[in-house]
């Protein structure tokens, strides 16, 4: 199982949110880049990104702090946040992006993402936000009907990478992931599922890794910069 470090975007630097409100945005490093580089060398395979202000903008707002990570590492990247168009993908994936990540435009233009798949094997996965068992989009300020595993499987044919679900009242707030919600659905599809939100412990990772569903990976932010989890060890634990 992955473990993906996060480095969330906002007005150019590091922050962490609580249960996504931006209000509630704590600033952990002004250099994104070199915030990147640390993980690298600390071990990790992927790196998580999300440009905050896109995700409410509809468009890329911290391009240039994306742009200064992937010049800095050289393991892979994926980044999710205000990515709505055909345009918008094929930009950040010239730019060096291992995968973007479709969220928004997963619930409003499902053909979109079918159409990013096939164009683009391999590097196009979508994120699916939850609150309640029901799917949020807009940076996760606005409320759908949409059920997460309905929309999930609503993809098994199209050729997605994979689906970051994120437990939103999680997220940030350092009480642990969903693991039977998070298990559940990846027993439900067979799209490769990445954990996200609440990930605080070493312990939470073990207990994802051995949920009895066939996570890809899982995604920790604030308990990284708290010291909560050492990246180091926990790699090492998830590597076995």
């Amino acid at each position: 199982m992955i473990l993906y470090p996060a480095i969330d975007l906002k007005d150019g630097q590091c922050v962490r949110l609580l249960r996504g409100e931006m209000e509630a945005a704590t600033v952990f490093n002004d250099n994104p880049a070199a915030q990147a580089g640390a993980f690298e060398a600390a071990g990790c395979e992927w790196i998580h990104l999300v440009d905050l202000n896109g995700a409410f903008a509809g468009a890329p707002v911290n391009a240039a702090a994306v742009e200064a990570i992937l010049a800095t590492i050289s393991v892979p990247a994926q980044l999710g946040g205000g990515i709505r168009d055909m345009a918008t993908i094929e930009g950040w994936l010239d730019k060096g992006l291992a995968r973007v990540i479709l969220g928004t435009v997963a619930v409003e233009n499902p053909g979109l993402v079918r159409a990013a798949a096939k164009a683009f094997p391999g590097q196009v996965a979508v994120g699916i936000d939850a609150r309640g068992g029901k799917v949020a989009t807009k940076g996760w300020a606005q409320e759908t009907d949409v059920e997460v595993t309905d929309l999930a499987k609503s993809f098994e044919d199209a050729g997605v990478a994979a689906i970051i679900y994120t437990d939103i009242q999680r997220d940030g707030a350092m009480q642990g992931p969903n693991v039977a919600a998070t298990a559940a659905l990846a027993n439900a599809v067979s799209i490769p599922v990445i954990a996200s939100g609440g990930v605080s412990s070493i312990q939470d990772l073990i207990d994802l890794r051995d949920c009895g569903a066939p996570l890809n990976g899982a995604i920790s932010g604030r308990a990284l910069y708290d010291g909560a989890i050492d990246l180091k060890e926990a790699l090492a634990v998830l590597r076995g």
